[in-house]
């Protein structure tokens, strides 16, 4: 095939995914001009109202629908470049101010939940492998890391119920903590950064974790990117710990791209950002673009979150989860009072 072909192929591949895609990205584009305005005129967080709005469109992500693919790809796509480019909202400056502290948390918090999900899951009558997908998920990233655990976990015959049901889970269980933990954590009267801590070391995916953050402050938000993003980077080890663990049990995943690329995006613009070489105007474009993305990204998670889907599961599995996620939101907060 000829180089001129090759190009007609792509491109023509570009056009046609562009078209899949248009319809849900315009939806939830509409969504989060709406959330603006809703947040300008009455002075809420424009990521609450993006959710809410969101969860009311939840119909339009039914399999087979026009919108769906798009919502998918806003969901994704648009939430890693978004979280990308926060990388420009932050310092090595700022972040050798936080100290060695959060990064004892997460690496603590991410094992004891695994450890103690694990001891759960067997109280509860629930299988080992059912206890380390869940509490992986809960204490590292979410949905995206109950995919990577599920690929090298043994294949069983409730398998796939059991990952399906872990990302319904943990979503819905991010989607709660993002707007009832700003409101918990104000109680305690902690200042910005120690919230943003605490934001970042308990939620479970990223978007909400940056939703619930700059509801707060910007640099609780910042500092909670930054803190989830040390959760995020523990996804590799652990993935791979357990993969060496369960080569001799029938696993057949692998651990090839589970990596999160958008954390090479974020590294290179903190670092770009920390020695002063983005120009002022192009900054504030990528801090603008970056938060318009997020918005976008969390109205379409919200028209992804299924309530009724969560409710439909057993209640040893939903009382296994919800214990997990308040197991780690104690260690935190423990080690923000009495340690950190």
């Amino acid at each position: 095939m000829t180089k001129t072909a090759q190009n007609s192929n792509f491109f023509s591949s570009l056009l046609i995914k562009g078209k899949n895609y248009f319809p849900g990205v315009l939806i939830a584009a509409t969504i989060a001009i709406a959330a603006t305005f809703l947040a300008e005129h009455y002075t809420a967080p424009v990521m609450l109202f993006a959710l809410l709005l969101g969860m009311a469109f939840n119909f339009l992500t039914e399999e087979g629908g026009k919108a769906a693919a798009g919502i998918q790809f806003s969901a994704k796509g648009l939430l890693r470049i978004a979280v990308g480019l926060l990388g420009a909202q932050i310092t090595f400056t700022q972040i050798m101010q936080l100290g060695i502290a959060p990064v004892v948390t997460v690496i603590a918090a991410v094992f004891l939940t695994i450890g103690f999900g694990i001891l759960a899951a067997r109280a509860l009558g629930l299988s080992t492998q059912f206890g380390i997908l869940t509490s992986g998920a809960v204490a590292i990233c979410g949905a995206s890391a109950a995919m990577a655990i599920s690929t090298v976990l043994p294949r069983t015959k409730t398998h796939e119920r059991d990952t399906l049901f872990t990302v319904v889970a943990v979503t819905t269980l991010s989607t709660v903590a993002m707007i009832f933990y700003p409101m918990i954590i104000s109680l305690f009267q902690l200042n910005d950064a120690q919230d943003g801590i605490f934001i970042g070391g308990t939620i479970h995916d990223v978007a909400q974790v940056v939703g619930a953050g700059y509801s707060i402050s910007e640099e609780a938000g910042n500092v909670a990117t930054y803190t989830k993003l040390l959760r995020v980077t523990m996804l590799l080890p652990i993935v791979f710990g357990l993969s060496f663990l369960f080569r001799n049990n029938g696993s057949k995943g692998s651990t090839k791209g589970t990596f999160p690329s958008f954390l090479l995006i974020f590294a290179a613009l903190v670092i770009l950002n920390s020695l002063h070489l983005i120009p002022a105007d192009i900054l504030t474009f990528i801090k603008s673009l970056s938060r318009w993305l997020l918005v976008t990204a969390i109205a379409a998670l919200g028209m992804k979150t299924s309530i009724k889907q969560m409710a439909s599961v057993g209640t040893k599995a939903i009382g296994l989860i919800v214990l997990q996620t308040i197991f780690l939101a104690v260690i935190v907060l423990g080690a923000l009072l009495y340690i950190i």
